[in-house]
């Protein structure tokens, strides 16, 4: 009887923990709003004052100075992060309604990194909402900027089955088609427990490039089926799609029958561990190279969940990448220019 009301005064006491915890990341959030609304009111009045030739660039030091000798306890409004204001007021007053919200969602450091760093409104847009979702540090962001996240979600096709469309309208947005493992050191391994161990390993890194939605439940995962025991390379639950995620890792290209082990294992995890409130188990292929061809008639009469991507070991070459994008916008301005003109 003891234990039950001990129990009960715990579950209590987490409550108000709760509680504390959601207002502290309340008063967080809302700091950050109004520092971000600070920043762009003072973009704005430098920006003005320059274009009506009111001001000229030395008086913007000038204001620095003056902040440092009359509000010494207010940290970071030296004259270059003042021209950085201005820069942030310029380069978003206009955009369109999506891009303002999300800017006040972020820290400044962020904002400061998305600007440097891109070269689009598209490209802005993107690694914004990226780190609104996936809350993203300054090193995490740099990170996947470095791997041209942007670029390969751009210029890369996921193959998915038609039932992973139909259980998931928003695969796409969560799954692609290439990740880069760069940080398990970018050496090529020859068996595939090797390339899993070093996974394992820098686990914090490779859910960064699968996104902090997925949850990694175990290595090696156990599936007994008969008297027959099966190993799923690596098991992750996605708490948005409320679904198990199997990872089977192959050390060489793609082959139509590598999908029959893995449409196995998600029978497998289906009837035996999936929980009745869950949504049908999903599963990934991570492969050394595919045939893109090969994997879409692979995948289209598959009546399995699946999908295949490929994995690289080294930072991709991000020029490269940007390269065959505007390749890609190019011929659909072209097509579209020729469609109009019939």
């Amino acid at each position: 009887m003891n234990n039950i009301i001990v129990q009960n005064r715990n579950d209590q006491f987490a409550e108000i923990v709760a509680m504390i915890q959601h207002t502290r990341n309340e008063v967080v959030r809302l700091a950050n709003a109004s520092l971000i609304d600070l920043y762009w009111k003072i973009g704005k009045y430098i920006s003005n004052k320059i274009a009506a030739s009111e001001w000229g660039d030395g008086i913007v030091k000038q204001l620095a100075e003056y902040i440092e000798r009359t509000s010494p306890e207010a940290k970071g409004f030296s004259d270059k992060n003042l021209w950085r204001m201005k820069q942030f007021y310029e380069t978003y007053n206009g955009a369109d309604e999506i891009l303002s919200p999300l800017v006040r969602q972020i820290s400044w450091t962020n904002n400061l990194t998305i600007l440097s760093r891109t070269k689009s409104t598209e490209e802005r847009c993107f690694y914004l909402e990226q780190c609104v979702h996936e809350r993203w540090t300054k090193r995490e962001l740099n990170r996947q900027i470095d791997s041209a996240l942007y670029e390969r979600s751009k210029v890369g096709t996921l193959k998915l089955s038609p039932l992973v469309r139909e259980i998931a309208p928003n695969a796409e947005q969560i799954f692609r088609d290439q990740y880069v493992l760069e940080f398990i050191g970018g050496k090529e391994y020859k068996y595939e427990n090797d390339l899993k161990a070093a996974l394992v390993k820098q686990m914090k890194d490779f859910v960064l490039e699968f996104g902090k939605d997925f949850l990694f439940i175990d290595e090696e995962y156990r599936l007994q089926v008969g008297n027959s025991d099966f190993r799923i390379d690596l098991l992750f639950y996605h708490r948005e799609l409320q679904c198990l995620v199997a990872f089977e890792l192959k050390m060489e290209k793609f082959k139509p029958e590598h999908l029959g082990q893995l449409n196995f294992y998600l029978e497998a995890l289906d009837r035996d561990v999936r929980k009745p409130k869950e949504n049908p188990s999903i599963g990934v292929l991570l492969c050394k190279d595919k045939d893109d061809a090969v994997v879409e008639y692979a995948l289209s009469r598959s009546l399995s969940p699946t999908m295949v991507a490929e994995y690289q070991l080294c930072l991709p070459d991000k020029a490269l990448l940007q390269k065959k994008l505007q390749e890609i916008q190019e011929s659909i301005a072209e097509s579209g220019k020729n469609n109009s003109d019939q």
